[in-house]
C-alpha cells in the first residue's frame, strides 16, 4: 500500500504543512499549530517513525493514548484537530494514505468538561431546526440536529444508531451497548434505553432513509448505520464537525462577530482552510446536549425523567447540565404550583 506514496520525512512534512497554512491564518494560530505538531514529532522520534508513509491508524491511537496522560481532554481535542488537518494535507501531497485523518479519534469529553456557560440556546436551536425543516428537510443535517436536540443524547450514542434501532410504532429510537460490534455507550449496558421522539420528528427520520442523497452503507460488522457518510458510520470527530458547522450563526443569519463573509481573513471559520470550531458561536455536541437538557427542564419535564431519558445522574445533571437562571427555575416552580 505504501508503494503509491512518496517518502515524506516527519520534520519535512511538518514544515511543509506550516508553510501551507501560513498565508491563510493568524500568527497566533500558526504558532499553536507549530507547538501541537512539536509533540507529534517528539512521539514519532520516540517510536522511530521517520517516514510519514508508514503511519497507520493503530499508530495514531497510540499517539492519542501517549498524549492523553499529560493534558486535559478538551485540550487534547484541540491538539488532535491540528494533527488531523496536517494528515489531510499530507494525504493531498501523497505523503500518507487517504482517509488516515479520519482514523485519528479524539476521546469523548467527560461530563462537565466544558464550561457550564457553553451551551446551545433553545431559541438558536429552534431557528436552526426551522431553517433545516424548510430548506433541507430530511437531509443528513436535519436528522443530526433534530436527534441531538430532541433527545440530548451523547455523540457516542448517536453514532451507535442503526436503521434497526427505529421503532415506528412507538416513534422512538433504541440505544444499545454493542462494544463487540464497534459502538459503545458511555455507561455501558446501564445506558441502554428507548428514547421517544414523537411522530413529527420521527417522520423526518423515516423520510431521510428515502432521501436519494443518503449513502446506503454497511459497516465492518454487517450493521447498517442510521446516519451515514460515504465511508459508512461517522466517527465521533465527524459528528463534532457537523454540529460545529450546523451551529454557525451565519448559516441562518448575520454574523454576530462582525466578520466579513467575503473576506476569510476576518474569521478563522471562513474560507477554504477554515475550521468551524473557530467561530465563537459554534457549538459542540456536548454543548447541544447541555442546552437540550436545560430546555427539557424549562419545559417542566421532571429532573427524574430527564435523568433517565438522557442517561445522566441527578447529581451530574444539577452540577454540569442545568444552566437555567434562578428566574427560570422559579418560573417552572410557579407553573407547577399554580396547578394546585
Amino acid at each position: 500500500m505504501d508503494d503509491d506514496l512518496e517518502p515524506l520525512e516527519v520534520g519535512d512534512g511538518i514544515q511543509r504543512f506550516l508553510r501551507h497554512r501560513e498565508p491563510s491564518v493568524r500568527k497566533s494560530t500558526l504558532q499553536n499549530a507549530r507547538t501541537r505538531l512539536r509533540f507529534f514529532r517528539e512521539w514519532c522520534e520516540e517510536r522511530d517513525i521517520e517516514n510519514l508513509n508508514h503511519l497507520t491508524g493503530r499508530d495514531l491511537a497510540d499517539f492519542v493514548a501517549w498524549r492523553r496522560g499529560d493534558i486535559a481532554a478538551l485540550t487534547l481535542q484541540k491538539q488532535l484537530s491540528t494533527i488531523r488537518e496536517a494528515l489531510r494535507y499530507w494525504a493531498d501531497i501523497v505523503g500518507v494514505r487517504d482517509g488516515l485523518a479520519e482514523k485519528l479519534h479524539a476521546p469523548e469529553l467527560p461530563d462537565g468538561a466544558e464550561s457550564r456557560d457553553v451551551h446551545l440556546d433553545a431559541d438558536r436551536a429552534q431557528d436552526i431546526l426551522e431553517y433545516l425543516q424548510e430548506h433541507h428537510y430530511a437531509s443528513r443535517d436535519h436528522v443530526v440536529m433534530l436527534i441531538l436536540w430532541r433527545t440530548a443524547m451523547r455523540r457516542s450514542a448517536f453514532r451507535s444508531l442503526d436503521i434497526r434501532d427505529l421503532r415506528p410504532d412507538d416513534n422512538a429510537l433504541v440505544l444499545e451497548h454493542r462494544p463487540e460490534e464497534g459502538t459503545k455507550l458511555k455507561n455501558g449496558e446501564d445506558g441502554e434505553r428507548w428514547v421517544y421522539l414523537g411522530p413529527h420528528w420521527f417522520q423526518a427520520i423515516e423520510d431521510y432513509l428515502d432521501n436519494p442523497d443518503r449513502y446506503d452503507r454497511t459497516d465492518d460488522h454487517g450493521r447498517k448505520p442510521l446516519v451515514t457518510t460515504k465511508f459508512g458510520r461517522p466517527t465521533g470527530d465527524t459528528i463534532y464537525k457537523w454540529v460545529n458547522r450546523l451551529t454557525h450563526p451565519c448559516r441562518i443569519g448575520g454574523c454576530p462577530h462582525d466578520a466579513d463573509p467575503s473576506d476569510p481573513s476576518t474569521c478563522g471559520a471562513l474560507g477554504r482552510h477554515a475550521e468551524a470550531s473557530k467561530c465563537p458561536s459554534a457549538r459542540s455536541p456536548h454543548a447541544v446536549r447541555r442546552g437540550s437538557i436545560t430546555y427539557h427542564l424549562n419545559q417542566e419535564v421532571s429532573p427524574e425523567i430527564v435523568s433517565e431519558r438522557c442517561d445522566v445522574s441527578l447529581e451530574v445533571l444539577y452540577e454540569h447540565y442545568d444552566v437555567r437562571t434562578d428566574q427560570e427555575k422559579m418560573t417552572v416552580r410557579k407553573q407547577q404550583l399554580e396547578q394546585f
